[in-house]
C-alpha cells in the first residue's frame, strides 16, 4: 500500500481519533465526530481495536510521553506524515513488536477508548 492510499483510506479516521491522545479529555463534539467517522467507515469493533493498537497508538503515545511543548492540539499535516510513515513500515517483525507492546502504548488512553466504543455500540444498537 502506498502513502496516498493510506491517507485516502484512513486519514480522516486517524484525525478523528487523535483527540483520544490529547492532554484534555475529549469533548462531546470530539466523541460525536469520532463515532460519525467510525460509522462512515463501517469497521467492525475488532478492526477498530487493531487500528487503535497498531496504526495509531505507537505514534500517538510518543506525543503523550514527550516533555517538550504542550499537546492540546496536533498539527494535522505533521501528524499525518508520522502516521503514514509508521504504517508504511508496519510489516513483519515491526508489526509483531507493536502487537506485543500495544498494551503499553494504549494504557494511557484505554479509558477514553472504552468510552468511545461504548458510544459506537449504542449508535449501532448493540449492548455495551
Amino acid at each position: 500500500m502506498d502513502a496516498q492510499t493510506l491517507v485516502d483510506e484512513r486519514g480522516e479516521l486517524w484525525l478523528a481519533l487523535a483527540p483520544l491522545w490529547l492532554e484534555r479529555e475529549p469533548r462531546e463534539t470530539d466523541y460525536a465526530r469520532m463515532v460519525a467517522e467510525i460509522q462512515r467507515h463501517e469497521l467492525s469493533l475488532r478492526d477498530l481495536e487493531w487500528i487503535f493498537r497498531l496504526e495509531l497508538a505507537p505514534v500517538m503515545a510518543r506525543h503523550q510521553l514527550s516533555v517538550a511543548g504542550e499537546w492540546r492540539s496536533f498539527d494535522d499535516y505533521q501528524l499525518m506524515q508520522q502516521l503514514v510513515s509508521h504504517n508504511l513500515r508496519l510489516k513483519g517483525w515491526r508489526r509483531k513488536s507493536w502487537v506485543l507492546f500495544s498494551g503499553l502504548t494504549t494504557m494511557m488512553t484505554r479509558h477514553r477508548w472504552n468510552e468511545l466504543i461504548g458510544r459506537v455500540m449504542v449508535e449501532r444498537g448493540e449492548t455495551p
